[in-house]
């Protein structure tokens, strides 16, 4: 039995051949959509600002989180296995949580 077979994932492609299989070749409908949901934010007025705000960050971060997937898909810094990126990145999410946590914290407490 191979090993991707005995651990139940599959290898993940690496350099341009991320742009060969089609779940990869979503990325590049999500740099277009993203694209055009940036400026459709952007231009819109809106009665509450900060709901616009909220909206663009979470725009931005998908973005950027999309462009960091893509670049270590194409360098190969995974290196062909599919519980590195959920490592690295359940380890990012839980870090920005335990700091969110903390700065609440803190400007509840000095409220």
């Amino acid at each position: 039995m191979a090993p991707a077979a005995a651990s139940g994932g599959s290898t993940l492609p690496s350099g341009f051949s991320v742009f060969t299989t089609f779940p990869n070749l979503l990325f590049v409908l999500e740099f277009v959509f993203g694209g055009l949901v940036w400026i459709l934010i952007a231009s819109s007025l809106v009665p509450i600002p900060l709901v616009q705000g909220w909206v663009m960050f979470v725009s931005v971060f998908c973005f950027v989180a999309t462009t960091t997937l893509l670049i270590l898909y194409i360098i190969g810094a995974h290196g062909g296995e599919t519980s590195w990126v959920t490592l690295v990145f359940s380890y990012v999410a839980t870090l920005l949580y335990v700091v969110h946590a903390v700065f609440s914290l803190i400007r509840w407490k000095s409220s």
